[in-house]
């Protein structure tokens, strides 16, 4: 504990999310309900706050947030950045047979975790349905870019010793659509923990309502955070490198472009379209890319003048 703390003050990490109500534990083990301290702390799962009791109204409330190793964010439509998770060490892409995975999507988390210098990683549930297969030149191109993958069944309990020792190190985080196991998934990861006692009460609402992000410590080493499903996910352009968007085959070729502001669209000399041409980059990762360049340059004109990021 930080010797210059007074008595009701302290350090915790959040470990449930939803809006502004809050799970924190504390150091010695004990998991409080908090809330912050003002309208503009943006908290997420993960953070590491400080933490101060407020004595008249008997509440806790998260005065700061601690400096971030890492941060997983997301773009709004106004082009603006809002935390998802904190202090991840990994990111995990959770695909099945069915739904039909968004690869674009798929694409959009890793970019993602790779612009914020968290490793990226995709586990495909439901791997016991013999008639529905995730397309197995999509996992190809993915493991080409260097992203680690496995095989598993929340059902059979087939590949979760892989699944666990691909979390087994540092903080991880479970993302995805909505309907790809994720929860099935995390039960199986936790067959001790009832999934349900991480909702946070509304009391003064009288309702109970699912937490938006949940930590777990792994038995088998490691923490998990389960995120909610998505429709759609676009990376905050905070953390895109302007150049490659944090693709890591464009990365490895923009070097080889005539220009060095090379946008990899439809520039001469472009390393980048000479290598989808070649058939050395998936046609369809690079359409991934294209798809995202214009996304991010759409959000950088909606945050207006004077508000604009390059890198």
């Amino acid at each position: 504990m930080n010797a210059s703390l007074t008595a009701d003050e302290f350090d915790a990490e959040v470990i449930a999310a939803f809006g502004r109500h809050l799970l924190v534990r504390a150091a010695d083990a004990r998991e409080l309900r908090a809330r912050p301290a003002g309208r503009r702390l943006s908290i997420v799962c993960g953070d590491r706050v400080r933490c101060e009791f407020d004595r008249k109204h008997d509440e806790l409330l998260i005065v700061a947030v601690l400096p971030r190793r890492t941060l997983l964010a997301r773009a709004n439509l106004r082009g603006e950045s809002e935390p998802v998770v904190a202090n991840i060490s990994q990111l995990v892409v959770v695909v099945a047979p069915l739904p039909q995975p968004d690869w674009f999507i798929v694409d959009r988390y890793l970019c993602a975790a790779t612009a914020a210098g968290i490793a990226g990683a995709v586990a495909v549930n439901k791997s016991d349905l013999a008639t529905n297969k995730v397309d197995d030149d999509e996992l190809a191109a993915l493991a080409r870019a260097g992203y680690a993958q496995l095989a598993c069944s929340a059902a059979t309990g087939a590949g979760l010793d892989s699944l666990k020792a691909l979390l087994a190190q540092g903080t991880n985080v479970l993302v995805g659509q909505s309907g790809v196991g994720k929860s099935s998934l995390v039960s199986a990861l936790l067959p001790e923990v009832r999934i349900e006692t991480g909702l946070l009460v509304r009391e003064e609402e009288g309702r109970h309502t699912t937490t938006a992000s949940r930590s777990y410590p792994l038995a088998s080493g490691g923490t998990l955070i389960d995120s909610p499903g998505v429709r759609d996910f676009a990376p905050a352009i905070e953390q895109l490198d302007s150049q490659t968007l944090g693709f890591p085959e464009v990365d490895q070729r923009a070097s080889g472009c005539r220009f060095q502001d090379c946008r990899h669209m439809q520039e001469p000399g472009c390393a980048v379209v000479g290598a989808v041409e070649a058939g050395e980059m998936s046609a369809r990762r690079y359409e991934s890319y294209r798809r995202l360049r214009r996304r991010y340059e759409d959000l950088i004109e909606a945050r207006g003048p004077g508000q604009r990021h390059r890198r």
